[in-house]
């Protein structure tokens, strides 16, 4: 369903709800005429979509902003803060436009006879339905974070599985063994050099490869190990920038980013005495900037893009940084995000258990999604059912078992998909399933 359909019909279904409620404090549905009904009606509903509306978009202004963690206190209170002075400004409005317009009082004597008491019902309507909302935010967003880690768990470890295939290419460690070869021969000195860095290269992979993020530092140092290493394949035809440390030492990026990144700089362009390829890395607005002169290969070896690729993939899951990728007619830039947060969703558990979570988050999303439609269906039906009583009979007011029996029913949902302790909780549930399934297994071990 579309975004602005869905809060459309949303602030419509809690227009019912607040209709039923306000008529059961006020005057329990006592109305001369039809007309009255639907007049009074229409106005909740005209509210309803002011105040809903207005507080939906600024409750997404609220979502779309970057809180840091620690944060979730402030964002609560200037969430309620905010959603209070919309509420205001909205209840003023439409109080104005009902005593001014459609009334036909005067501007001044609409605000001589403004008291709060006229505020208080839509205020604390709202501010209620804004608590729900941030209390549903947030258990959503629990949600996903357990979601999202599990997602983090499946990245790395295809990451790690990639970084061995991939990081050092199979052509690379061929061509240094035949650069090795030469230098034994014609000078011993730099094969011992050569042989040495080639080492560390391995050393570094390998003590590297089990971590998900390592200081920027590390990896400059890496990369002027890894650079001294082509350099004494290319010799002068190729030249290279590289600080020895970053600005901010707990700056960090994802493992053999830069690796991977000054190989495909080597792949890709031409490496001549002639045309020597310059590459510099520095930082710039929180980014590790890889920068090279483009002189491209007339003909280059088609390549899978999984360097580049595994870098992004990577980054997509540990933060809302992206990897940015620009070039121009003389360069080609590629900008990783230094991050300084630490990261706590790395944590790594069996491939089954992960199916297993897996599979219980998307029968929970499918319990959500009949809950709301439940929960909706209740909200257009019930006011219907209303509105036909009063039209045929309303001295015996019949409505009221639908109302007391379907509220009991989402009652009874509600509590299914959102209650995780208690008799029959979601929780209880998971125990009974291991219970089970530990019979099923102790029979099976016996028979």
């Amino acid at each position: 369903m579309n975004k602005n359909l869905k809060n459309i019909v949303l602030t419509f279904a809690i227009g019912c709800v607040v209709f039923v409620f306000g008529q059961y404090l006020s005057n329990g549905f006592s109305y001369d005429t039809v007309g009255q009904f639907i007049e009074d009606f229409v106005f909740y509903q005209l509210y309803a979509f002011v105040l809903g509306l207005s507080n939906m978009n600024f409750f997404a202004y609220m979502e779309r902003r970057q809180w840091m963690a620690g944060q979730y206190v402030k964002r609560v209170v200037l969430g309620i803060l905010g959603s209070t002075v919309m509420t205001l400004f909205g209840l003023f409005l439409l109080r104005g436009f009902t005593s001014v317009i459609y009334i036909g009082n005067s501007f001044s004597f609409f605000i001589r006879n403004e008291t709060w008491q006229g505020y208080s019902f839509g205020l604390w309507m709202t501010l209620t339905i804004v608590s729900v909302f941030h209390v549903v935010y947030f258990y959503n967003r629990y949600q996903k974070n357990k979601l999202k880690e599990q997602k983090v768990i499946a990245g790395t470890a295809s990451a790690k599985f990639d970084a061995l295939k991939n990081q050092l290419d199979p052509h690379f460690l061929f061509n240094s063994l035949n650069v090795l070869t030469s230098l034994i021969e014609e000078n011993p000195q730099s094969a011992q050099k050569f042989t040495t860095s080639l080492s560390k290269v391995y050393r570094y992979v390998l003590e590297q490869k089990n971590k998900d993020l390592v200081t920027v530092d590390e990896e400059l140092k890496f990369a002027i190990t890894y650079m001294s290493l082509l350099k004494m394949r290319f010799e002068d035809s190729i030249i290279f920038d590289i600080p020895e440390q970053t600005i901010n030492p707990e700056s960090k990026v994802v493992p053999l980013a830069l690796q991977l990144l000054l190989e495909n700089a080597v792949k890709h362009n031409v490496v001549t005495s002639n045309r020597p390829l310059h590459i510099k890395i520095y930082e710039a607005n929180g980014n590790l900037i890889v920068e090279n002169n483009l002189q491209p290969k007339a003909i280059v070896k088609k390549s899978s893009g999984v360097g580049l690729e595994n870098i992004k993939q990577r980054y997509a899951l540990l933060t809302n940084k992206r990897v940015s990728i620009s070039q121009n007619t003389t360069s080609f830039r590629v900008a990783i995000p230094m991050l300084t947060k630490e990261l706590s969703v790395m944590k790594q558990i069996p491939q089954q258990e992960f199916d297993d979570t897996y599979i219980r988050a998307r029968k929970h999303v499918e319990e959500l999604k009949e809950f709301y439609y439940n929960l909706i269906s209740y909200c257009i039906v019930i006011p219907f059912l209303i509105f036909v009583n009063y039209y045929t009979n309303w001295n015996y007011k019949w409505f009221v078992w639908p109302l007391f029996g379907w509220g009991i029913g989402i009652s009874f949902h509600a509590y299914k998909v959102y209650v995780n302790d208690g008799v029959l909780g979601r929780n209880w549930e998971d125990r009974k399933i291991k219970e089970f399934m530990n019979e099923e297994e102790g029979k099976q071990r016996w028979n």
